[in-house]
């Protein structure tokens, strides 16, 4: 069905059998986001949270990236991070979704494309991804709630690591230790996520809805301050000194 929304082009939309299917399509860019972008996921999200022919969300990226994570030039031109900003409208609705959200993690998935997995319901990936959170890098610090929630899911030593190293972790590796649900190979990632997202769009919603808001009540409220707590230091990172640094560094394509 068409979604009586307006999207930017390079996120696509489509509800069908009750799941909705958002995808991230800027392959050329390793579908990094856009601020553009972030507003449209956030107005889908919103959407579906209240339409009652959705049941199951389900995000995925085009190409052989998930996401590389934030587009840092033009995120780097809105540096004040108010509550209306588009990435934080984008975290606030993926917050507030109470239907299951499912990702399809079809390849790299770098920055906040592996914190986005924190708050997703269930996780599966092809055997090429990899989940990478270069902020220290970059000279940032984690966003939406990785410092509290990735040591929650994978443990203190392989946050600490995973954060302050900045490495990618091959999708092996990531279900190993419990980042995701499980890793397919790219001829039947799609076939499986299918499966899934059919047996929840045929699950009881309310049920659903609540049993999804049990598992996280426990620590909504700290996450929220912690979310907002990461948001003012990571906003004074990315006018710092360090970050422009190591921006340009990238841009320039010096690898040293």
């Amino acid at each position: 069905m068409n979604l009586p929304l307006q999207l930017c082009q390079e996120v696509h939309a489509e509800c069908t059998r009750s799941v909705l299917k958002i995808q991230i399509n800027r392959p050329a860019q390793k579908n990094a986001l856009s601020l553009a972008m972030y507003q449209s996921l956030a107005d889908v999200l919103v959407w579906a949270e209240t339409a009652d022919e959705v049941r199951v969300v389900r995000i995925t990226g085009s190409g052989d990236s998930f996401t590389a994570g934030n587009d840092l030039a033009d995120f780097m031109s809105a540096p004040e991070l108010t509550p209306e900003h588009p990435a934080r409208q984008f975290m606030h609705a993926v917050m507030g979704l109470q239907k299951p959200l499912v990702a399809e993690v079809n390849g790299a998935a770098v920055g906040i494309g592996t914190t986005l997995l924190l708050h997703c319901d269930l996780v599966y990936a092809c055997e090429d991804a990899f989940f990478q959170l270069p902020f220290v890098k970059l000279g940032l610090c984690p966003e939406f709630g990785a410092s509290a929630l990735l040591a929650e899911r994978v443990g203190v030593a392989r946050a600490r690591e995973m954060l302050m190293l900045g490495e990618p972790i091959p999708a092996p590796e990531a279900h190993r230790f419990g980042l995701i649900n499980e890793v397919y190979s790219d001829e039947r990632l799609e076939g499986e996520v299918d499966w899934v997202c059919r047996e929840l769009a045929n699950r009881p919603p309310q049920a659903l809805a609540v049993t999804k808001n049990l598992l996280r009540a426990g620590d909504q409220i700290d996450l929220e301050a912690i979310i907002e707590a990461e948001l003012v230091e990571f906003a004074k990172c990315l006018s710092g000194d360090e970050c422009r640094a190591a921006v340009q560094k990238l841009m320039s394509g010096n690898k040293g």
